[in-house]
Formats: structure tokens, C-alpha cells, sequence
């Protein structure tokens, strides 16, 4: 069949007339940086977030430095502590030593809140404000009544706490040792202080090692929110997994203390006075829902006559470290 030529053109014409129609380009939904900016302000959920460690104007550069790396451990211990639950479940023989019988989920919750809570409410300074780093031993300690959300840094923390990468070395066990030894593990007790990231819930249930493992096997629903405990298992979980690869350093629980130990042995007392004299002003309430520990723990009244005499007034709810 033959078509004119002029047939043919007319035809080529209607169909590029109708082309743009067919292919017309989508709208543009694009806006300027300016309204997006605008935009993302306006509909963040979690505007105004803290995401820092508030550390206080009166630390100096050394000291912001150790704080820093303190925290930075801090997180390190605690995403591991998290991991390895998340992994094992309560079928690792770590979970069962340190929390028993007791659900996964207090534990990997509190980890958690240490890892990516808010950090608005909490301040970590070096001025003493309160005069309690005079106290021999006293490392620093949460101010209590004078400022919930404020812990004070004491030079021996400085001057004593190591890095994370020593874990293991220079004779450390975890149940031989302090577990303010290392500066992560420390400020791990110190944040669980503050009612921001311990909910006035993490509290002292077990007064050492031993009396770690025997809260586990006896009333493991207090142990997944005992300060201590959820210190030991991050340690000794990062120690094995991490530090020392399917050896970590758990050790042996030993009444006599060690060279690794001898750092922290008098700060120690000091805490346990003060927790003595605490616990005579405001004796700690079980929770009425929960089951009493079987043998409930008592603070270690170690300190002398005259130690207790320097210990400032309870209403600070002084902790030592």
C-alpha cells in the first residue's frame, strides 16, 4: 500500500503534538535547603536531646581528657554486656552466674540506658562543692539531696583508675579485685547513682563477689538491677570475649587482697561507712511486689569509730567510689 507524502507528514505531526502529554515529567517535590531545614526542626521527636556527657567548667583539660575515655569505656563495656546477652540469652553461663534465673530484659534495658540515654541530667564535676574529697579514700561521690543529678570526680579517681585496655594485667581478677579499677566500670556505678540512668531503682543488693553469685542463686530478680552485679558481668564478659579471648580473667573470690587490689581498699571502707550511716537514717524498701532476698544484705560497717566521725552528714546520700 502507498501513502502520499503529505499523508505521511500529517501523520508524523499528530504524533509528536501528542508525545509531551504522554511524557509530560513528573512534579517537582523538591524544596530549598532552608525549607527543609525547617521541616526536619519542626518534626524531630527527639528535638533538644543530650547525647553528651555534661562534664562541669571547674575539670581541667587533663581531667576532661580522663573523664572522656572513662566514658568512652563506659560504652565499650556496656555494648558488649548488651551484645553478649542479646547472643546468648540466658543460656550463657555468665547470664546464669551473675543473673540467674531471672528474664533478659532488666539487664539488656539497663545496658541499653547507659549506652543511649539521655545524658541532660547528668553532671560530672571536679570543684568538690561539697568538701567530701578531703575524706582519705574518697574517690568522689554523687551529691544526693544537694543535687540528684551531679556526681563529684575526686583527684584519686585521677590518680588511680585505668584504661580499659590494662583489663586483665598486673595480676587484675574480676573476683579478686575492686571493680572501680578500671575507670568504664566505675563510672558505670557512678551513672547508675543518678536517678537519669538508675531510675532510683539500681540499687546495692550484694556487698561483694560472693555476694554477687549468692543473690543469683537465691533472689535473681534483684540481681538484674544490683549496681555491683551489672558491673561484674560487663567486666567479665569483656574480659573473656574481648580482652582475652575464651581465657578472660575471672578468677577466684579471696579475702586477702592483692597488689591489683591495694588501690582501692581504703576507699572502699570509707563507702561502706557511709553506706552504714545512710542505711541508719533511711533503711532501704524492698519493693512490696518482690520477694525479699532470702538473707538480706547489710553494709559493711569496716570503718572505725574515728573514720565514722568523718563522714559528713547522710542527707548528702554521699557515695563513695
Amino acid at each position: 500500500m502507498h501513502y502520499s507524502f503529505s499523508v505521511v507528514l500529517a501523520f508524523v505531526a499528530s504524533s509528536a503534538l501528542a508525545l509531551p502529554a504522554l511524557l509530560e515529567p513528573r512534579q517537582s517535590t523538591e524544596t530549598s535547603g532552608s525549607d527543609q531545614q525547617s521541616h526536619d526542626e519542626a518534626s524531630t521527636w527527639d528535638a533538644g536531646a543530650t547525647r553528651d556527657f555534661r562534664i562541669h567548667e571547674s575539670c581541667n583539660t587533663t581531667e576532661v581528657t580522663q573523664l572522656r575515655k572513662g566514658f568512652a569505656d563506659t560504652m565499650t563495656l556496656a555494648t558488649h554486656a548488651k551484645q553478649h546477652i542479646l547472643r546468648f540469652s540466658n543460656s550463657s553461663q555468665f547470664y546464669q552466674k551473675y543473673f540467674g534465673e531471672a528474664p533478659t530484659g532488666e539487664a539488656i534495658g539497663y545496658y541499653e540506658k547507659l549506652i543511649n540515654g539521655d545524658r541532660g541530667n547528668a553532671l560530672f564535676r571536679c570543684d568538690n562543692p561539697d568538701g567530701n574529697c578531703k575524706n582519705k579514700g574518697w574517690g568522689g561521690h554523687w551529691r544526693g539531696e544537694n543535687a540528684t543529678g551531679e556526681t563529684v570526680i575526686c583527684p584519686l579517681s585521677y590518680e588511680t583508675r585505668r584504661p580499659l585496655e590494662q583489663l586483665c594485667a598486673f595480676g587484675y581478677t574480676v573476683a579478686g579485685s575492686e571493680t572501680n579499677t578500671y575507670f568504664g566500670s566505675d563510672l558505670i556505678h557512678r551513672l547508675f547513682h543518678m536517678p537519669a540512668f538508675g531510675d532510683d531503682h539500681v540499687e546495692h543488693f550484694a556487698e561483694d563477689y560472693a555476694g554477687a553469685l549468692e543473690l543469683a542463686r537465691t533472689n535473681s530478680s534483684f540481681a538484674t538491677h544490683d549496681s555491683d552485679i551489672l558491673q561484674y558481668f560487663a567486666l567479665d564478659t569483656y574480659a573473656h570475649d574481648i580482652a582475652v579471648p575464651g581465657v578472660g580473667c575471672s578468677g577466684k573470690a579471696s579475702t586477702s587482697m592483692g597488689p591489683a587490689q591495694t588501690s582501692t581498699t581504703n576507699e572502699n571502707a570509707v563507702e561502706s561507712t557511709a553506706e552504714a550511716a545512710l542505711a541508719q537514717s533511711t533503711p532501704a524498701q524492698v519493693p512490696a511486689t518482690a520477694t525479699p532476698p532470702a538473707n538480706p544484705p547489710t553494709p559493711i560497717t569496716a570503718g572505725t569509730a574515728s573514720t565514722a566521725a568523718a563522714v559528713p552528714s547522710v542527707s548528702h546520700v554521699l557515695k563513695n567510689m
